[in-house]
């Protein structure tokens, strides 16, 4: 594959990742528009494991503490923050997992992955986001974490697997409607991404294993790193501005691009 392909992909993939606009609607999005050759599940996995590792190298010390956690969780133990965070980023994986998995096997997946769909996702959950984020409290921190919140975002996030609604999206969303503050919410859907992501890397895997060759293997190593390096861009600055920023740019952006993508859809 073309480096500049390559590069195209990377960005869109670690850009759109953590932004709440959705980087599965932008990556199916991309062949659609402009007839580029479709890049093929051993870049698809590649740009994830790229994202993967900007999130863990940004939270680093939770996903340290988390790593820990899970240890002691092992043993039966959940006596320290650490193994909390553990349980609860398992408890709200579970949905995502589940409905991913009925989605593939029924082909319902395949069905979903049209320009009309996208549009009416990016328009839709843009409008829910909004509505979340002006209408919800801030009065939680991550540190409020509970059972309860984390079934209900691990239930949001298994709607994003509809593709255009934004697997960040729809779980800072969540977070923003049980009231936790924009910069928190935010960190507690990016630690959310972490099991989402390694699983849905993994499914993919198992998958492109048998096909891969050098050369795949070569374009995939060059597409995690570029798609590391713009997540970790991406992330840092979203994270920073939201301390004092809402995110009524990423709703217009959201509306507008699904307004042109209905309009391309039904025109």
């Amino acid at each position: 594959m073309a480096f500049t392909q390559l590069l195209i992909l990377a960005l869109i993939q670690g850009v759109t990742e953590f932004l709440p606009i959705s980087s599965s609607g932008h990556l199916i999005l991309l062949p659609n528009l402009t007839g580029m050759q479709d890049q093929g599940q051993v870049i698809d996995v590649a740009v994830h494991v790229g994202t993967l590792l900007a999130v863990i190298l940004y939270f680093r010390t939770d996903v340290k503490d988390a790593a820990a956690g899970t240890l002691r969780l092992m043993t039966g133990r959940m006596d320290t923050p650490g193994a909390r965070l553990a349980f609860l980023l398992l408890i709200a994986t579970i949905p995502v997992i589940l409905f991913g998995l009925a989605l593939k096997l029924s082909g319902v997946d395949d069905m979903l992955r049209s320009t009309a769909v996208i549009g009416w996702t990016m328009l839709i959950f843009g409008l829910v986001l909004y509505w979340a984020d002006m209408k919800g409290a801030q009065d939680k921190a991550d540190s409020d974490w509970s059972l309860r919140d984390a079934i209900v975002m691990g239930l949001w996030q298994a709607v994003a697997l509809i593709p255009g609604t934004s697997r960040s999206g729809i779980t800072i969303t969540a977070a923003r409607h049980l009231g936790y503050n924009r910069h928190d919410g935010a960190k507690l859907a990016m630690l959310m991404s972490i099991p989402t992501i390694m699983a849905s890397a993994a499914l993919l895997g198992v998958e492109v294993i048998a096909s891969a060759d050098a050369q795949a293997a070569r374009d995939g190593a060059i597409a995690a790193a570029l798609a590391f390096v713009s997540a970790l861009g991406a992330l840092s600055l979203m994270m920073r501005l939201l301390r004092s920023v809402s995110f009524t740019p990423y709703v217009i952006y959201r509306v507008i691009l699904g307004l042109f993508l209905l309009w391309i859809a039904y025109a």
